[in-house]
């Protein structure tokens, strides 16, 4: 096969094993990631060997984790890091560094390995799989709640520990590098790259994203947020620091920003497809030939390490604040060993620390615990309470499905009919997140204190990054004669429990709009003009009662019309029901002598 087949055959393989095995394990309940890693060990050179060079699709994997730690960072406002410092500085510290001495102290017990090299192998198993988590908290939909953020701020901080653990394994090596930088530089290029990274995003991104929006160029929006990921990982990695955190820092600044849902719905697509490709590449590297002839070493180790894990993370959550439960869950779901593992033994390695046979045989450990650590999760969540059936709800309340959280309302347009919409839901308590695609409108809108993100609201991707799935009414509130049947059906499709309300442009497309699986639609101004016309009759002097009698006629009337219309899907039916020039409406309860010019 010609080189140039070779990756386009891989890549072959690689979709036809996700797309097998993914939805298998999906309906087995055992998850997408556990169907990765399958994937990734069938295709992989210990089993099937179908592709031909698993190093170059795991360097590029590497990005799923850089995609993976941006749309993080734009779900976390600075004001919430700063909420969560306590968490990140102190408990991650602690973890990482109980986690890693105890498992120093397990690798030097169960191996004839020295200190050094016990050291090297156990800092590293104290750390975590960022990816593998933060997709399990995701797919149980724990991300945001406090035992999710709790999670997250200790992985964060093993991502800010990868460069004093790569210094501590420079330091032990037995051929160091003479041109290695010391740990104070390093550490200072590290805190100057995120300086540079949050000025840039406050002050460049930002300007720069609002020009695209006025352009409406989709493609060109994709490919800013694509540079702004990349740009930030390449800064990062010029000076040989960590991708994922360079992205983290830059989505992080982004996420007060008002295309902050937009730039999620542009990346996520390549966020799940490379991440998806980092589990396979992991599944690619478990050597199953040298698992069977050590698997009772292998299986000890990881046992070992996930027990020690476990007990070690759970005392430190129960000791800031965590009830029992909740501290045991979390150290089950953070047990395995992470992705930067491979990275640090390789060092050992190059160090003259570890044999490459040393090396393999710990990489198989972690590429195990983190095959079990789906399973691990849906064992700890089996000793969650059974919610208490609810006794009182009665009458309407009985809609209300979650006391505890406020309703939540997309409104998509919040132009001057929307802002209308917004108040209303406003005063009622009622949390509402706006999207528009008019950069002034967004901008006019943060002066008066409302936040408003950019955003083409008739997108799939771009709901569901405003949080569509968990919302309860979607309010289509935006200009113009949009077409209803191709805009709702994939919303419809997508998030089926949205209650959906719709602004009409004019007769004609309300009528397309009550073809459609729609929960209600109102004429941007029909209620103007009937308001307005009441003004009229009351300057002319009519008296009060016969304007309602006028306006409950003509609503009656519209509305038999409509239904004529819808029934016929002739725009002309009904007609007989408009009023005529020269024939004068007399309501038949107050007997009125016609008004007369």
């Amino acid at each position: 096969m010609t080189g140039a087949a070779a990756p386009l055959r891989d890549t072959v393989v690689y979709f036809a094993a996700v797309v097998a095995l993914v939805p298998l394990f999906a309906r087995l309940k055992l998850g997408a990631v556990l169907g990765y890693l399958a994937a990734g060990i069938i295709i992989g050179p210990h089993v099937l060997s179908l592709v031909s060079n698993p190093e170059s699709m795991g360097e590029l994997a590497e990005f799923g984790i850089v995609l993976l730690l941006f749309v993080i960072g734009l779900e976390l406002k600075p004001s919430r890091l700063w909420a969560l410092r306590r968490d990140i500085f102190g408990l991650g510290t602690l973890q990482v560094a109980l986690c890693g001495l105890a498992l120093s102290g397990v690798v030097l017990g169960l191996t004839g390995l020295s200190w050094q090299a016990a050291v090297v192998v156990g800092l590293p198993l104290g750390l975590s799989s960022t990816a593998l988590v933060m997709q399990l908290l995701a797919e149980r939909k724990l991300t945001t709640t406090p035992f999710g953020e709790r999670a997250f701020s200790i992985l964060l901080f093993q991502d800010l520990a990868i460069v004093p653990l790569l210094t501590i394994v420079a330091a032990l090596s037995r051929v160091p590098d003479p041109t290695a930088r010391p740990g104070w530089q390093t550490a200072a290029l590290t805190a100057g790259a995120v300086l540079v990274l949050g000025l840039g995003g406050r002050f460049l991104l930002n300007p720069l994203f609002r020009l695209i929006g006025r352009l409406g160029v989709r493609e060109a929006f994709a490919a800013a947020a694509l540079l702004t990921v990349l740009g930030a990982a390449f800064l990062m990695a010029s000076l040989d620091l960590s991708m994922a955190l360079g992205a983290f820092v830059a989505g992080v600044m982004l996420s007060e920003s008002p295309y902050r849902h937009a730039l999620e719905a542009d990346i996520e697509p390549f966020r799940g497809l490379l991440l998806g490709l980092f589990f396979v590449s992991v599944g690619t590297t478990l050597d199953l030939a040298g698992v069977r002839d050590h698997w009772l070493q292998v299986l000890m180790l990881v046992a070992a390490v996930m027990a020690t894990k476990t007990i070690v993370i759970a005392g430190l959550a129960r000791l800031f604040g965590s009830p029992w439960l909740r501290a045991f869950q979390m150290g089950m779901i953070l047990a395995q060993g992470g992705e930067f593992g491979f990275v640090l033994f390789a060092q050992g390695v190059t160090g003259l620390l570890l044999a490459p046979g040393a090396a393999a045989l710990f990489g198989a450990v972690v590429t195990v615990s983190m095959l079990l650590t789906p399973l691990a999760a849906r064992f700890a969540a089996t000793f969650n309470p059974k919610p208490a059936p609810r006794t009182d709800l009665d009458g309407p309340e009985a809609a209300v499905h979650d006391d505890d959280a406020p309703a939540r309302a997309i409104l998509v347009g919040a132009g001057r009919f929307g802002q209308g919409v917004a108040q209303m839901l406003l005063a009622r308590g009622v949390e509402v997140v706006a999207i528009d695609r008019d950069d002034e409108i967004i901008d006019v809108s943060n002066l008066f204190g409302n936040r408003v993100y950019f955003g083409d609201g008739e997108r799939v991707d771009i709901l569901r990054a405003a949080g569509a799935a968990d919302a309860q009414l979607l309010v289509m509130a935006h200009d113009g004669a949009w077409p209803p049947a191709a805009t709702l059906e994939p919303i419809r499709s997508a998030f089926p429990h949205l209650k959906i309300l719709a602004r009409a442009y004019d007769r004609v497309h309300l009528l397309d709009l009550l073809k459609t699986d729609v929960d209600g639609a109102v004429r941007e101004v029909f209620d103007g003009s009937v308001a307005l016309g009441r003004e009229a009759l009351a300057l002319l002097g009519t008296p009060p009662e016969t304007i309602v009698a006028i306006e409950s006629e003509y609503r009656r009337r519209d509305s038999e019309r409509l239904q004529a219309q819808l029934a016929s899907g002739d725009n002309f039916s009904g007609k007989e029901k408009l009023f005529r020039p020269g024939v004068t409406f007399v309501p038949d309860a107050l007997g009125e002598i016609p008004f007369q010019l």
